[in-house]
């Protein structure tokens, strides 16, 4: 019986140790550092794993890194990743070091930065499944509280805001998004080449852009090549009291000249079909898509039965023409070249006699210069308006938003292209 308890306990004591030998690889544990003891709690389904710092070992400050002796230890807990689906927690009392210059504080933890109560594995496991899913819903699988979550992403974002270069990108986008209804907007800035968000801002004021421009040294500033945007003057104005030799290098999008000479069809089709009803003519009802469409979205089919109205003398053919030869003239690629051709186009657009074509002429007439610079660089802003489309999606899975700043904070963690993982942790 003896001999029987004796191989019981070492059967024990060997199974401890495989315990904390396993758990003491598995978070990289060193020397000061050791796994003391794994308990497991089978009601509450729990495993907790106990560490402990050397006695006598070397503390240094979190700030300034010299060595200093200590001043106390306080208990600390982390939530770990799940072991067998059993919720793991670590369990540490910490150092703190008496820093002559800084005080006492509390020293780093290998497995976890400070401040935060879950390990570094942990947050990164969030962070995987939080681009995938709302913070709720992450919430629930980790089960961990919607507060918490946040607390991830938001520590995410700023550790990778932190790490990002500040050198303004060579080639800018800038668009305005809703934040709420009643017209609440955000400005979002975005690098055209990476594709990413690197600045939103509120409001879409003058200050929202030139805040930003203006962190940066005249040297940065002046190696920007392009900036997109509409033909917001609040940017305008920000861009050219900034950026050297802006007149060279705003770029108006194809897209919003686009938009502009369709809605001005459309209220010439608007008009002309009120006068035609009155007359019996129905000849417009039901025509708007067939005027806005591009004809290369148009099917052969419908093509052929738009010919007869498109090459009638309606108001609206007419003003449906000069918008196709305006989208014509962007393939110049050449100032003096597209300066000609926009001359013209001016002239026929000037002298049609649709007063909604005239204002947008008036309008182009007035921002030729950037057209002409996205014409010769070749800039859209297709980028910006795709990302203003995810943002908007990632406003309904979230179902909106109560603060800017968690706004902001959204669009930089799933927009920003940023290095969000804790220290030491890469996918």
């Amino acid at each position: 019986m003896r001999c029987a308890g004796v191989r019981e306990q070492a059967v024990g004591y060997a199974r401890v140790v495989r315990d904390t030998d396993l758990y003491a690889q598995i978070l990289g544990v060193r020397d000061p550092w050791t796994v003391s003891e794994v308990h497991l709690d089978m009601p509450a389904k729990r495993v907790e794993v106990t560490l402990e710092h050397r006695a006598g070992a070397a503390l240094h400050c979190p700030e300034c890194g010299a060595t200093c002796p200590g001043y106390d230890a306080k208990p600390r807990r982390w939530r770990h990743l799940d072991t067998c689906q059993f919720e793991t927690m670590l369990i540490a009392d910490v150092p703190r070091s008496n820093c002559p210059e800084h005080g006492p504080l509390q020293v780093t933890v290998p497995w976890a930065e400070a401040g935060s109560r879950f390990t570094a594995l942990f947050e990164a496991l969030v962070i995987d499944w939080l681009r995938e899913a709302s913070l709720s819903g992450v919430a629930r699988q980790v089960r961990i509280t919607w507060d918490e979550a946040d607390g991830i992403q938001t520590r995410a974002v700023r550790r990778g805001r932190a790490r990002r270069e500040r050198r303004p990108p060579t080639r800018i986008g800038v668009d305005e998004t809703s934040f709420q209804k009643r017209h609440e907007y955000v400005t979002v800035v975005i690098d055209q080449v990476a594709g990413d968000v690197v600045h939103v801002a509120d409001d879409r004021k003058r200050a929202s852009l030139e805040t930003y421009l203006a962190g940066h040294s005249v040297e940065e500033r002046a190696a920007v090549e392009t900036v997109a945007m509409d033909m917001h003057q609040p940017y305008i104005q920000a861009v050219k009291a900034t950026i050297p030799l802006a007149a060279l290098k705003i770029c108006f999008d194809k897209f919003h000249v686009a938009s502009h000479l369709g809605q001005a069809v459309d209220r010439v089709r608007r008009e002309e079909n009120r006068a035609l009803l009155e007359e019996g003519d129905g000849r417009l009802k039901r025509t708007k898509y067939l005027w806005l469409t591009h004809p290369a979205n148009l099917t052969d089919e419908r093509w052929a039965s738009f010919a007869k109205l498109r090459e009638s003398a309606l108001r609206t053919a007419r003003a449906w023409a000069i918008k196709e030869l305006a989208m014509e003239l962007w393939r110049y690629r050449s100032h003096a070249g597209g300066a000609r051709a926009w001359k013209r186009w001016l002239g026929w657009a000037l002298r049609s006699r649709l007063d909604p074509v005239i204002r947008v002429a008036r309008m182009i007439r007035a921002h030729q210069l950037g057209i002409l610079n996205a014409m010769v660089h070749g800039v859209t802003n297709a980028r910006s308006e795709g990302i203003n489309a995810k943002i908007q999606w990632i406003k309904y899975t979230s179902r909106g938003f109560r603060n800017r700043e968690r706004f902001r904070d959204a669009i930089y963690f799933h927009l920003g292209g940023l290095d969000l993982y804790p220290a030491g942790i890469t996918r």
